[in-house]
């Protein structure tokens, strides 16, 4: 692999291949990239070209049938499921278009989640929650629970429960999917704001062309392939 101290996640020639009866449907098919410290980059492509299996592979959600994942440069390949969640949780924090809120949480009890698993302590789980919420704007809405807060409000809290981690990958599916044209041009303006005021690394994948623009590096999917790249500066 490219050994290189700003590369976050490399992937080399990975593939997913489902078996569809007597049919093999390759469903990522062959792909290598390399994703850098401060990039940020989105992932387009019609329904069904595989962008959202290459970034579960990505996100080491899902195993590749063939090819490798690194993570800060160690093989994901040689690490069973315990070490894997392990460094995918210390490294990546997630984003999803439906949120994934625990509606008996406030909003505070939701970012801290991952704290908790982490084996945080209760204190710097809150005081660390806290500050997450306040990164994204909603430090008068911590007591909330979801069914209490917009959808706008509550991908902010999606987006405070990422980054209460500290993660080195911020992983966006979808994030604007599920919310008016408002709504998601505030999140796109907080996820611009923490990749270049906060240098974070973001990994984003849309069908929305708008949305794609604030992206750095655009990587187009067809057929479970790269078919084209383009880059804002």
């Amino acid at each position: 692999m490219k050994n290189s101290k700003d590369t976050v996640l490399y992937v080399e020639n990975i593939k997913k291949i489902y078996q569809m009866g007597n049919s093999e449907v390759h469903a990522v098919d062959g792909i290598t990239l390399e994703l850098n410290r401060d990039d940020f980059i989105a992932i387009m492509g019609p329904s069904g070209s595989g962008k959202t299996t290459l970034l579960d592979m990505l996100s080491c959600l899902l195993r590749p049938t063939s090819g490798e994942v690194y993570i800060n440069g160690k093989p994901t390949s040689k690490m069973d499921d315990s070490e894997l969640a392990k460094v995918r949780g210390k490294t990546i924090g997630f984003i999803f278009q439906t949120f994934n809120l625990i509606p008996r949480m406030n909003a505070v009890e939701n970012v801290a989640l991952p704290l908790w698993f982490a084996g945080v302590p209760r204190a710097e789980r809150e005081r660390r929650a806290r500050e997450a919420l306040n990164e994204v704007e909603l430090a008068n809405r911590m007591e909330h629970k979801p069914n209490e807060l917009s959808g706008g409000q509550r991908q902010r809290v999606a987006i405070a429960r990422a980054l209460v981690v500290d993660p080195d990958i911020i992983v966006a599916d979808e994030p604007t999917g599920n919310l008016d044209s408002e709504s998601g041009g505030k999140i796109m303006e907080i996820l611009t704001n923490l990749h270049e005021k906060k240098n974070k690394t973001i990994l984003m994948v849309t069908h929305e062309k708008d949305i794609a623009a604030y992206a750095d590096k655009i990587i187009y999917i067809k057929d479970g392939k790269i078919n084209n790249t383009s880059t804002r500066r």
